[in-house]
């Protein structure tokens, strides 16, 4: 192992210093055993319930690779229940050593203090350059990205060879004619389920990724310095949302109604849709149900163009900086950065390495996502800036309201536009 001789020095210094705690009447209150045994605390919204995504088997090796340290996982759910716990835990100093976080809680909970600064760890100089500036606040490094995962289209190759359609579309017109022969052939062209709003816009997002940055991938510097406006720019991934209306491909009143997160990822399962829009991190899920699966970019180009798949900046660790074990949980982040470990969750996940010269797994239902990536046909997510988590909500909201012919193309751009400044 690459750092091995680092680990062992460690665990070395971590287990004197409990030894010398345990000398002074200590009582095991910071997570330090009688023996030495450090016990980490980590909190994570992957690694339990639906997404199990390999932590446990590398929280394992990471035991057996630093047998003085024992990590006690603690899994909760995502979204407002992960917030609503950790907040008051890290204003009481009692979150765990080590959290995991996205760039939006990074850079809150960098800004109140609560994240050490790991600019200095052997990992950060390998983080890839545009993958950096997601863990980064005010030029610091506070977090150690895991992933940078794909959003795009599934396709249930079965029934598109009913329709006698042999590979997935790779540009808009192709798509088109493929949702065609679908239709005619009686079987559901497309599933984009949109009740939280988050199909929309991220559509919106994933079509923008060919038709907006593959003629400026500055745009969103552009933007930030007045150069670049939706009004100009993203009309074309607006029409394509109402496109698929307009022939008969999607009911937008109706994919309002279905759950995004629960209901879509059940019927796309059950075979109900030919193509469905969604997140990698499901390709697992899917291919549980039996049919060949495809995960590709949003063919939203021109005749004969290569899309660009879109990716987000997902899940990071992040140290606790009022930790009791901050060596610890420096090795244990450490311990993920390594290819050889994190390979097995970007596996589970299905996603690319956001490290330079990262082992990114191969598998034949994201080889076409996979191979736009390697050849640097992506976008990411700005995440970090424009579209941080209220701002693509509030955009979700907008394009909702425009899909439904309450709003004009120019006032939904408009409307974006004012959502992505607000600060």
């Amino acid at each position: 192992m690459k750092h091995s001789g680092r680990y062992v020095a460690l665990a070395t210094s971590v287990a004197a210093l409990a030894m010398s705690l345990a000398a002074c009447g200590g009582d095991g209150s910071d997570g330090t055993s009688a023996d030495g045994t450090v016990t980490l605390h980590v909190e994570a919204w992957k690694g339990g319930g639906a997404e199990p995504a390999n932590v446990a088997e590398i929280n394992k090796a990471f035991e057996q690779a630093h047998p003085k340290i024992k990590v006690d996982f603690e899994y909760i759910t995502a979204n407002d229940t992960y917030t609503q716990k950790l907040q008051p835990e890290l204003l009481g100093g009692k979150a765990g050593d080590v959290i995991m976080v996205d760039t939006d809680k990074m850079k809150k909970w960098a800004a109140s203090g609560y994240l050490a600064d790991l600019s200095k760890e052997s990992w950060s100089g390998r983080i890839a350059p545009d993958a950096k500036p997601f863990a980064q606040a005010d030029g610091k490094t506070y977090a150690m990205p895991m992933e940078l995962i794909g959003i795009g289209m599934y396709a249930n190759m079965d029934l598109l060879k009913k329709a006698g359609i042999t590979e997935v579309p790779a540009d808009w017109p192709t798509f088109l004619a493929a949702l065609g022969k679908l239709k005619k052939a009686g079987i559901d062209p497309i599933s984009l389920p949109d009740k939280a709003g988050w199909t929309g816009s991220s559509v919106f997002q994933a079509s923008g990724s060919t038709t907006v940055y593959q003629k400026n991938k500055a745009w969103d510097a552009d933007f930030a310095s007045g150069k670049a406006s939706f009004a100009s720019d993203w009309k074309e991934p607006l029409d394509q949302l109402k496109a698929l209306e307009a022939a008969g491909y999607v009911d937008w009143k109706k994919e309002l109604g279905v759950d995004e997160w629960a209901q879509g990822p059940q019927d796309f399962s059950a075979g109900k849709s030919a193509f469905w829009y969604q997140g990698a991190w499901q390709v697992s899920n899917v291919a549980k149900a039996g049919f060949p699966v495809s995960f590709a970019p949003w063919p939203g180009g021109a005749a004969g163009t290569k899309p660009n798949g879109m990716l987000f900046s997902g899940t990071m660790w992040g140290v606790n900086s009022q930790s009791k074990h901050a060596d610890a949980a420096r090795a244990y982040v450490d311990f993920w950065s390594q290819s050889a470990n994190l390979a097995k969750f970007l596996e589970a996940e299905h996603a690319e390495s956001p490290f330079t010269g990262g082992t990114t797994p191969e598998a034949t239902e994201t080889t076409a996502f996979t191979t736009a990536f390697k050849e640097g046909r992506y976008r990411i997510l700005p995440s970090n800036s424009w579209y941080g988590a209220a701002a693509e909500t509030e955009i979700g909201s907008k394009i909702q309201a425009y899909l439904l012919g309450k709003a004009s193309v120019a006032q939904t751009l408009k409307d974006v536009q004012a959502a992505a400044s607000a600060k």
